[in-house]
Order: structure tokens, then sequence, then C-alpha cells
């Protein structure tokens, strides 16, 4: 039999039905696809796992024995039931098959194996419904290798409900005895300098070990695996950009009549910030740089100052921000900014696809001819109908609202333009090295003077349930002070479940949340409405799914000071600016990710009167979700935040799905525990990549880069 080499396809390795099962089930395609679905666990022959642990309505493998097995007639239906009992030695757990009495030759009492399926309950009982089963050997069998098999690790894999875990294990011990040699992606120094093993051998002890050890091993290989094939492509990205020539925008007039009309000094890290930007917009390639600072540091006026740069010869710069009430605010923000004398000659226009058709006509045309050299918007100008005359500056503000598709299709309307990427989310310095390694990154740490700051509190509900009352209380004292309130909700309408998907992504379930939202933006108001404090009270509501204009009247009245209490969902998150707002309450504050409530708050405390947040939660003391409001209530520092995100969320949510390709397909590298790894991965890349930048002595390298970055990654990866 030919052997198979990690390229080939899977149904010349498996067979045809089997390889269309693994499609559907994994999205696996190839025998590296196949191999790189690794356990997620290992069991022993002789562990029995403990049955009371195992969660309802999950799916579960488990190594067990059989007590017990019994048929019977059913007396509502046609047919027999056989019921198996199986145990860990202190509880149990019944199996249940219908018309299936052959299966009782097989399941004989004091028989182990492996058991696969979901977990339900009958009658207060656990069970599994049909589950997949594999026997190990009957005694005979057993007694002559017990000795042999019995600390042989049973590869455990995430498996489906079409396909159980010894199933694939079937499958993969089949690929791995007709494998051929694996080019390896390590260099033989980096390899002997870590004790690393080879690709072949890693690959075999991961999926077939005869100790712990040798998992130990296999999974640091293929942990650098990982980590150096990501950061080698992610330092080829920014070659390739580096390759291109970008139109030089030196600063003039422009930039130096705002600067002069600034009522205020820019901080010390805006202005070397601002520097770092000024010297990319004349260098020989464009700018791919990502500004990370915190809500109120001053990105958009170091975003507006690159944008006057590119308009100094008539350049156009584009803004995406991820909402409608962003983009509006944005565009006030900056024509503010630019002042009576500037802003006419720039022309910031707003573009964006719920305005009014002969409006967004006028729009489209004063962007397509570069009369607007300043074009804010959101997902509408990535249009096909939205052309630009010169696009050197593509602006995107919270960068982790857009994938790299839509990011690429905006560039993709200028010749090689720079790009500037925004985000207030504080990114640890590992998810920065593994998510953004191909863009230069700058931080904004100093504030702006003249801030009066927030405090923050937690309300506990579940052990001080009064002081929802007092909540709402203290907003409007705080209201009868001539300031203004957000009140934030997870939800639109929490009777009908209904989400606000315009203004953020969901939060995964945490434990301590209650099952089901309690307040929503319509619960809320209801209920002000018939509090007594707020008889004379101006309630207003907001979220995504109101029209564009009415979205945009309410945020406009609540600037005037036309609206005291604003009820919203996180629509609010990003970019709203009301010097009055004073007070900050977000209900059922758990449903939130860390990043989200320091976000959030930041809304307040933005001028001279001081900011108060209160964190409203009934989730009880001790649980993930409480611990995540008590750091946020606990600093003020978002860098220090993101830390604490990443540790308690991991980095499947800190990265998220926007980030295409390779960068989300994280296997067994872990952004949190493998910082060391990274480093030292990236350390190796630059290194490889200064001898060899076309790679033309490392061919495993080559092969690794091409299974692992697929065309769709690799576009992914150059459009970012």
């Amino acid at each position: 039999m030919p052997a198979f080499a990690l390229e080939s396809r899977l149904d010349g390795a498996v067979g045809g039905k089997t390889a269309t099962a693994l499609a559907k089930a994994f999205g696996m395609h190839t025998v590296g696809d196949l191999l790189a679905h690794y356990p997620r666990r290992y069991a022993r022959r002789g562990e029995l796992t403990p049955i009371s642990s195992l969660p309802v309505g999950e799916p579960v493998t488990i190594v067990a024995e059989v007590r017990r097995a019994g048929e019977r007639r059913m007396q509502n239906r046609k047919g027999s039931l056989l019921e198996v009992v199986i145990s860990d030695g202190q509880g149990e757990l019944s199996l249940t098959f219908f018309n299936q009495s052959w299966r009782l030759k097989d399941l004989q009492p004091g028989r182990r194996g492996v058991f696969a399926g979901k977990v339900g309950e009958y009658r207060g009982a656990k069970q599994l419904a049909h589950p997949d089963y594999e026997l190990f050997d009957d005694e005979e069998t057993a007694r002559l290798t017990a000795e042999a098999n019995a600390n042989l690790p049973i590869p455990i894999y995430p498996a489906t409900g079409s396909i159980a875990s010894w199933q694939l294990r079937k499958i993969i011990d089949l690929v791995l005895d007709g494998l051929g040699p694996v080019p390896d992606p390590l260099s033989d120094d980096l390899r002997r300098r870590d004790g690393l093993l080879d690709a072949r051998t890693a690959l075999e002890r991961i999926h077939r070990p005869e100790s712990e050890e040798q998992v130990d091993q296999a999974r640091s290989t293929l942990r650098m695996h990982e980590a150096f094939v990501l950061q080698v492509a992610l330092l080829q990205q920014r070659q390739s950009v580096r390759a291109l020539s970008a139109t030089r925008r030196p600063p003039g007039r422009l930039l130096a009549e705002f600067d002069a009309s600034l009522p205020f000094l820019r901080t010390p890290d805006q202005v070397s910030v601002g520097d770092q930007i000024a010297s990319d917009l004349v260098g020989a390639w464009p700018m791919n740089r990502l500004v990370q600072g915190e809500v109120g540091s001053g990105k958009t006026l170091v975003a507006l100052r690159a944008m006057l740069q590119v308009a100094e010869n008539g350049g156009q710069s584009a803004l995406i921000a991820p909402t409608e009430v962003l983009a509006g605010q944005h565009l006030r923000s900056i024509a503010r900014m630019l002042g009576p004398k500037l802003a006419p000659e720039l022309m910031p226009t707003l573009l964006t696809g719920q305005m009014p058709a002969a409006e967004r006509r006028r729009a489209a045309l004063r962007t397509a001819s570069g009369q607007a050299r300043i074009v804010i918007g959101t997902h509408a100008l990535l249009s096909e109908s939205t052309t630009f005359a010169d696009l050197g500056l593509v602006v995107v503000d919270e960068q982790h609202r857009f994938g790299v598709e839509q990011r690429e299709s905006l560039r993709a309307k200028g010749a090689a333009p720079h790009a500037l990427v925004l985000t207030a989310t504080p990114i640890p310095r590992t998810v920065a090295m593994t998510v953004f390694g191909d863009l230069d990154v700058s931080t904004i740490r100093t504030m702006p003077e003249g801030r009066a700051g927030i405090q923050t509190f937690v309300a506990p509900l579940a052990e001080k349930p009064g002081w929802f009352a007092r909540v709402w209380d203290r907003i409007a004292e705080e209201v009868s002070q001539g300031h203004q309130a957000f009140v934030v909700c997870a939800a639109i309408d929490a009777e009908t479940s209904v989400k606000d998907d315009t203004a953020d992504e969901p939060v995964a379930v945490v434990v301590g949340e209650a099952p089901r939202t309690r307040w929503g933006v319509a619960q809320v108001v209801d209920l002000l409405s018939r509090h007594p404090a707020f008889a004379q009270l101006r309630v207003a509501a907001l979220h995504g799914k109101l029209p564009a204009d009415e979205k945009d009247a309410i945020m406009q009245a609540f600037a005037r000071g036309e609206i005291d209490v604003l009820v919203a969902t996180t629509v609010v998150e990003v970019g709203v600016d009301v010097a009055n707002a004073s007070t900050m309450v977000i209900l059922e504050a758990d449903r939130f990710g860390v990043s989200q409530l320091h976000q959030l708050r930041g809304r307040v405390g933005r001028g001279a009167i001081a900011g108060l947040c209160l964190l409203v939660t009934e989730a009880p003391t001790g649980t993930p979700a409480r611990e995540r409001v008590e750091a946020v209530a606990s600093t003020l520092d978002g860098f220090a935040l993101a830390e604490v995100d990443l540790d308690l969320r991991g980095e499947g949510d800190v990265l998220g799905d926007a980030q295409s390709g390779a960068r989300s397909s994280l296997r067994l590298l872990r952004v949190v525990t493998d910082a060391d790894l990274i480093a030292e991965a990236r350390v190796a890349a630059e290194l490889v990549l200064e001898e060899d930048p076309a790679l033309k002595a490392h061919p495993g390298l080559t092969g690794a880069l091409e299974r692992r970055l697929g065309m769709e990654e690799r576009a992914a990866l150059a459009k970012n």
C-alpha cells in the first residue's frame, strides 16, 4: 500500500464514506487535518470515570464496567428494551437500547470498555440512550495482555453524535499505519536545543502513547510547531506588506493649522504615537499599525491627525465603525475638532446603510469625486457601489467587531493604502503577538488631564437584595443635581429573549449566571414608568433594532441634555461621549465580559463631573461570574483587566471568531500559559526569515505553512 503524506486526501486514506462523515463532523479534508485532531485527554484501562460528575445534557466518553444487563418487553409499544447498568464502583449509569437484544452476548457483567453518548435523565437517574461503546479484550485475552496494556493511555478525542471517540481512534490508527515520512517544520538545531521530537514521532506519540511521558514530549513538540509556524506566517505577512510601494504622505499646512488650533496640549503618549504614525506615512511601504489605548485616551485625535497628513495632497481617509451610533458620533466629534475653518475644506462625510437614498447618493458622489477627504461610515463603506478617488488611509475603529475579510474589502478600494487599527480593549502581550503579530503596536497609556475619574461599586443582590431599590434612588439623586445617567441591559426584551445582535458579540454563560436574562430595556423602561422618583424624569430607550435616524436623534437629544436617563443595550459601549453623564448602572453585570464592563463604564466621568458606576449582579460570591464583576470594580487599569480577562475567560473568547484562519484555530497552544514559548518561537522565526527569506532551505516549514494556512487562511492573513 502506498504511504500517505499529510497532504493526502482523506477519501484516499479512509474511504469515501468515512471521509464524508469526517468532513461533515469536523471539516477535515486531508490526512494532516485528521492527525491534527488531537486527544483532549487520556484514560486508562484500569481507571473508572466518576459517574457522579457527568453533566446532564453533555456528550461524554467514559471508561466503566458492566454490572448487569437484562431485556424486557415494552408495555406501550412493540419490541424490547435492553437495559445495561455500568458502574465506576460507586455510582451507576444506565444504558438503554431498543430492539437490540444481540448486544447481550457482548455486554456481560465484568466487561470493561469505553462508552460514549449524551447524558440524559430518566426518573432521576442518569442514563445514555443508544451509546457507542468499545469493549476491552475478552477475559482470556485480557489476562494474557493485561500487564502489557494496563498502563497504556487510551486517547479520548473531541467527538460528535455521529462519530464517537473510539471510532476516531480506529480511523487514526489506520492512517498512522499507512503514514510515510513527515517533513519537520523545525530545524535540527532548534529541535536539539529544546529537546523536541521529530515530527513523525510526535504524531505517533500523541495518538498512540505508551506512557504519560510520551504524551508530554509529543505535546511540547507540537505546541512549538504551532507557535513557530504561526509566527513565521505572521512575519511573512509583514514582509509582504513591506514589499508593496506606498504613496508618501508628508505633513503640511493642514496639520500645522489643526495643531495650532488645539485648545489643549497633547499628552506625551499622544505625541509619541503621533510621531510614529507621521513617520509611517512617509515610509516606503504601507503603514500597518495598531493603536491601543483606554477609553478617552485620545485615539480619535491621533487618527484625525493622520487623516490630515493624508489629506494634504488630496488623499482620502475612510474610517469604518461597528455601529451607526458610533459612526454618527465620530462624524460630529471630527467636525467639531476640525472647526469652522478646516471642516468645510475636508468635508467630513457620513455614509451608512440606513441613510435616506437621496442623502446616501450625495455622500457617495462626494466620496467618489474626492471632494470628501474624510469619509466615516459603517459596513456601507464596503459595498461595491462605494468608490474613492484616492484612498490613502483606512482607519478601523474597534477592530474586534470586524472580520479580516471586511477590513480587506475596504483596503482594496485604494492602491496599497496605509492602515490604522484602533482598539480601546487593551490587548495582553501574548495575544498581541499571536493575533496581531504582523502589525506594529503602539500604546497610549497617559490620560488627558481634567478628568474627574470614576468610582465603581458592586451591588451584590444575592447577599443584599434591598440594594436594588437603592440603585434607582441613587440615579434619581444624581439627576436632581443636574446630571444624566445610563442604564445598560443585556437584552432588548428579557421576556421574549430579544438580544441586541447589532450591539455586541454574545457573552458565553459562566458559572454563577442566572439561566436567563431578567432585565431587558423593555422591562426597565416599564419599571421606571411606575417608579415615583422617576415621575418627573425624562427616560428614553436605545437599542440596535431602532431605525438609524431614531437612534441618532435619541443620542443627540441625550448629548444636548434633553434626556435624563438613557436605558440601552451595549450599543452605547463605544464612542458615546456625553460629558454631563455621571452615572452608569449595568444590570446583570455578570453577563458581560471584563473588557466590555470596562468599556461601558468609560462612558461616564469623561469631564469635570466625577463618574459613578454600579455593577448590579445576582451572581453568588466565589463564582467565576462574580469574580469578573469584582475584578472590574477593583481597578481602572484596562491593561491589568485585559490580563484578568484572559485568565478568567481563556483565549478562545479573547481571540474571537473575527480573527480568521490560523489565528483562531489554536489546537494545543494556549496564549495564557505558553507566553514564553510564543516569545521564543517569535525570535526563532525572525532568525530563520532573516537568513532565508524565501525558506528555500526549509522545505518542511514551507509544507507546514501550506497545510496550516490553506488558501483561505493565507488569503485572510494577507488581508489583515
